[in-house]
């Protein structure tokens, strides 16, 4: 260990050099990192890599604060919805730490990250430092390359099988959850399969709108579709219903956003038919992917019934609890640091439901109208737009964000790397390029 030591010091050194003189460097690390931090901790004692995102987050506002901010101001809440939004639900997560219901403050320390600090860093950083269409495409080549690779690693555990480090994993109680019907569930290096499948929907979609652009070269476009539908195809070996609502809820997204009715028609008819087809036929059945999926359409399904037994549960537990249980007190920082307790032994599933768990419903109403006010706001900025590559960009990321948080009501999506952090960075994108002072020149160099 000391040698190693020795050895990394000159890199770590030179590293921290190129950060404070480009502090930009601090994101694309941090968007590199998210995708393969869950995959080392199956490999070695990952207690110091879970707290990277936060040091390479904090070294960058650092490295940007000494530079004074050099050619873009911090940006403030004057008639700017989208930071009014999340201030706001960051006052609420502050508040949550005297939740008087709460019985660990140590675990409103770890779980709060993942639930308002990342996503004020990230957007904030972003806002500033990611200020042109370069920022964009090195953004999206990167979460590209590295979902295929990501792919391609789940390939291998479903062809060659898993090593014994993932098989360790497996036999420590997730093999129940991974291993259905004598199928696996691919997982590749991420949290689990769930996270797995809807992280490639996401990034699919995206591709796949991408090579959809006319305005797009015949390189762009074939980039894109072919990363595009190798994530798809990752997506389909995951096992993972809630993937298929991720790429759904965007493409009819996108047909929204798209302005071209006829394509929304026939786009849509093609979304009703391919629905058609998973709930009122067999056609495909013997596919495991495509049963899978079926699955997610039956209302008998016992997963989804466990899933509203304990929602029942749940809302007689937090008719007494307005503000919750306090952040942290379920899922796996609950059983860390509260064992026992309601909130820790009861299953939550979905992103809105464990937000209701720990922060009420107020927090839910707040935590909701900020995604809201996301959705709206751009949305809105977006139709104004005409049409251009740099628009197509930003509906295709558009498109996938509102993938995920409909995808968010069966799976705790967004509070899992790498997709908090591609959704903090669309954030910041679709903020920046849809200010008038930004998307009218911008419009003018893709056009030419």
């Amino acid at each position: 260990m000391g040698a190693a030591t020795i050895i990394a010091l000159p890199f770590v050194i030179g590293y921290l050099i190129a950060i404070f003189r480009n502090p930009v460097l601090g994101l694309y690390t941090v968007l590199v990192f998210s995708f393969f931090v869950n995959g080392v901790g199956r490999y070695a004692n990952a207690g110091p890599l879970g707290l990277s995102i936060d040091v390479f987050l904090v070294i960058a506002l650092l490295a940007e604060f000494f530079k004074g901010f050099e050619g873009a101001p911090w940006p403030d809440m004057k008639r700017n919805p989208i930071l009014i939004a999340i201030y706001v639900w960051g006052a609420y997560c502050m508040l949550e730490f005297f939740n008087p219901e709460a019985r660990s403050k140590e675990a409103w320390f770890y779980a709060m990250r993942a639930v308002i600090l990342y996503l004020i860093l990230i957007v904030v950083l972003g806002i500033v430092l990611m200020r042109t269409e370069k920022h964009l495409d090195r953004v999206l080549k990167i979460w590209m390359i590295a979902s295929c690779i990501a792919t391609l690693w789940g390939a291998r555990q479903l062809f060659v099988g898993l090593d014994r480090f993932e098989q360790a994993w497996m036999d420590s109680g997730n093999a129940t959850t991974h291993i259905l019907f004598g199928k696996l569930r691919v997982f590749s290096f991420y949290s689990d399969a769930g996270q797995y499948g809807a992280a490639m929907g996401h990034i699919g979609l995206i591709c796949i709108l991408l090579s959809l652009s006319p305005f797009g070269n015949r390189n762009f476009k074939l980039f894109y579709l072919i990363g595009g539908l190798f994530c798809l195809w990752g997506m389909s070996i995951s096992g993972t219903r809630g993937a298929l609502f991720v790429v759904m809820g965007g493409f009819m997204a996108y047909l929204g956003m798209s302005k071209n009715y006829k394509m929304l028609v026939i786009g849509g008819m093609a979304a009703v038919m391919f629905f058609g087809m998973l709930k009122f036929t067999k056609i495909g059945q013997s596919n495991y992917q495509i049963n899978r999926m079926r699955t997610g359409l039956d209302p008998n399904d016992p997963s989804l019934q466990l899933r509203l037994i304990n929602q029942a549960k749940l809302r007689g537990y937090l008719a007494s609890r307005p503000i919750g249980g306090g952040i942290g007190s379920a899922g796996f920082w609950g059983t860390r640091f509260s064992p026992g307790t309601f909130l820790a032994v009861t299953a939550l599933d979905s992103w809105y439901v464990k937000i209701w768990a720990e922060c009420g419903v107020v927090g839910l109403y707040v935590h909701v109208g900020m995604l809201l006010t996301f959705m709206i706001y751009f949305g809105l900025r977006l139709w104004k737009i005409p049409p251009c590559l740099l628009r197509d960009k930003l509906v295709s990321l558009y498109s996938g964000m509102f993938g995920i948080l409909v995808a968010c009501y069966g799976n705790q999506i967004l509070g899992q790397l790498p997709t908090n952090v591609a959704i903090y960075l669309t954030i910041s994108f679709l903020y920046v390029f849809t200010k008038d002072e930004y998307y009218e020149q911008a419009i003018d160099t893709t056009n030419h």
